[in-house]
């Protein structure tokens, strides 16, 4: 038996503002959306062009508080290619939320406070 990775989901208060978020931020594209039969909820898939997987935006028709992230210690890592550029980008949207200057890394924070890691290219 073999389990190969498909998505992260995370649930999101303005779905608009997050994908532009994504889109800004980390080039991710949306590659797929799909709506409940009751219009209760939409997903939105987004992915960076490159691999097969995708973060799943969740967004909840009734949900109107921020959602509890506990203390954030759960979050995604993605590499760059760039990192002078990224971090410059990061810095200018005012995303960054912790740095490890040590370690050569950076987070920055979603609108609904999700930590995605920046590392550089190995």
């Amino acid at each position: 038996m073999k389990f190969k990775f498909d998505h992260n989901n995370i649930n999101v208060l303005n779905l608009e503002k997050s994908i532009e978020f994504y889109e800004k931020a980390l080039g991710f594209k949306e590659i797929d959306r799909k709506y409940a039969d009751d219009n209760s909820f939409i997903l939105v898939y987004m992915g960076d062009g490159q691999s097969n997987y995708s973060v799943e935006l969740t967004w909840l028709k009734d949900r109107k508080e921020p959602y509890n992230l506990g203390d954030n210690e759960i979050h995604m890592a993605v590499r760059t290619d760039d990192y002078d550029a990224a971090h410059k980008l990061h810095k200018d949207m005012g995303c960054i939320c912790y740095e490890n200057e040590k370690m050569g890394l950076y987070f920055i924070a979603d609108p609904d406070g999700y930590w995605t890691e920046i590392l550089p290219r190995k």
